[in-house]
C-alpha cells in the first residue's frame, strides 16, 4: 500500500510477494517453541489490503497465542502505520513490546522517501502506546499493556541527516517517549530504487558507532550534545569509539581518581563499563584500588590506563601526549585481496 522508496516491499516494487495465515504464524511459532528452537516471536508485516486488516492479522495472531495455547513467550509486535488506535491497544494487552517505527531521522525526510506515512501520525501513536504503558505501570488493577515498554526504528544513510541530527532525534524520542530502546539500520540500495536515494550502503560501521552512542544516553549519563560536540561535519569518529573520542576531546576533565570518583564519574572513563564500574565501587570500600585491580577488568585496560589515577599510578605526560589517539586506536586491518 505505502510507496516508500527505501523499501524492498513497496508498492510498486517488482517482486514477488508471499504471506502466511494466521494459523500458519501460530502453528509455526508453537511449533518452534516446544522444540526450544526460539525464546520468542517478533511479529511484522508488509500492509495487505489496508493498514487497520493487516494490524487486525497481527492482533490475531498474538491474541490466538496468549488466548488459546496460553503461550508465555515474548512477543514483539511491530504495529502497522495508521493503523487504528482500538487495534494499537488491543495489541499493547497481549505482545510485550510493542514498535512504531519513526523510520526517518526528520519529518522532511520521511515525507520525501514516504510520502504516505506522517511523521506527527507517528509520535500521536508512540504518545498514545506510552500512556497507556504509564497507566498500566501506576495501576496495579490494570490490564497488563506492553510490559517492555515500547521501540522504534530509524534508517541512517538514506538521507542528508548527520549522526548529529540521529542522535538529537533519538534523545527527543527517549526524552518524550519513555522508549525502551531505538534500533539503528544502516540504508541498503534495493532494487529499481529512486534516483533520490544514494547509490551506496550505508556503512555498518556507522551504524554501530551509533549503537555505541546510543548505549552512552541510555546507561552512561551522556546528553546528544556531549557526545556529539566537537565532531568533524557531526559525524561520529568511525575509527575510535565515541566515549574514547569524547574523552580525546576533553583531556581537561581527566585523569580521574578511581579511589574517590563518583559512578557518574567513573562512567566517564574509556573502557569502563557499567559492571566493572559497579565492581570497582564495591572493591573500594574494602581497599585502596591499584593498577593491578585495573588490569584484571580486562582487554579494556589499555585504553583506561592514560585517562586514571589509582593508589599507585598517574598517567603523568601520557595524558596529553600529542599520539595519543593513535595509540589507543584499534590497528588498521589489511583488506585481503582474495578473501
Amino acid at each position: 500500500m505505502f510507496q516508500c522508496a527505501y523499501c524492498i516491499n513497496r508498492r510498486t516494487s517488482n517482486v514477488r510477494r508471499a504471506r502466511f495465515t494466521v494459523q500458519e504464524v501460530v502453528d509455526l511459532t508453537l511449533e518452534f517453541y516446544k522444540r526450544n528452537y526460539i525464546e520468542g516471536l517478533f511479529l511484522s508485516s508488509g500492509i495487505i489490503r489496508s493498514p487497520d486488516y493487516t494490524m487486525e492479522c497481527l492482533v490475531r495472531v498474538a491474541r490466538t497465542l496468549r488466548v488459546d495455547h496460553a503461550f508465555h513467550g515474548y512477543i514483539h509486535l511491530k504495529t502497522i502505520p495508521e493503523a487504528s488506535s482500538d487495534l494499537v491497544r488491543e495489541a499493547g494487552l497481549y505482545a510485550d513490546r510493542l514498535s512504531i517505527n519513526i523510520e526517518m531521522p526528520t519529518p522532511e525526510s520521511l515525507q520525501k522517501f514516504a510520502p504516505e506515512k506522517r511523521a506527527d501520525s507517528i509520535r500521536d501513536t508512540m504518545r498514545y502506546v506510552g500512556a497507556h504503558i504509564a497507566e498500566a505501570q501506576a495501576d496495579r488493577r490494570a490490564s497488563r499493556f506492553a510490559p517492555a515498554g515500547q521501540s522504534t526504528q530509524l534508517i541512517v544513510g538514506a538521507d542528508a541527516s548527520s549522526d548529529s541530527v540521529v542522535l538529537a532525534t533519538a534523545s527527543d524520542l527517549y526524552d518524550t517517549y519513555s522508549l525502551k530502546r531505538i534500533y539503528y539500520s544502516a540504508f541498503s540500495p534495493v532494487p529499481q530504487a529512486s534516483n533520490l536515494l544514494p547509490a551506496q550502503p550505508a556503512p555498518l560501521l556507522r551504524e554501530n558507532r551509533l549503537y555505541q552512542a546510543d548505549w552512552l544516553l541510555r546507561y552512561y549519563g551522556f546528553t546528544a550534545t556531549e557526545v556529539m560536540a566537537g565532531t568533524a561535519n557531526g559525524m561520529l569518529d568511525p575509527d575510535i569509539d565515541p566515549k574514547l573520542a569524547w574523552a580525546l576531546r576533553n583531556r581537561d576533565r581527566f585523569p580521574i581518581d578511581v579511589n574517590t570518583a563518583d559512578r557518574d564519574v567513573l562512567l566517564r572513563i574509556p573502557g569502563l563499563g557499567v559492571r566493572s564500574a559497579d565492581r570497582l565501587l564495591s572493591a573500594r570500600r574494602h581497599c585502596r584500588l591499584r593498577l593491578d585491580d585495573l588490569r584484571r577488568l580486562g582487554n579494556s585496560f589499555r585504553k583506561m590506563r592514560p585517562f586514571v589515577v589509582t593508589a599507585d599510578y598517574h598517567p603523568g605526560p601520557l595524558l596529553d601526549r600529542s599520539g595519543l589517539r593513535r595509540l589507543l586506536a584499534p590497528p588498521a586491518q589489511q583488506l585481503d585481496l582474495f578473501g
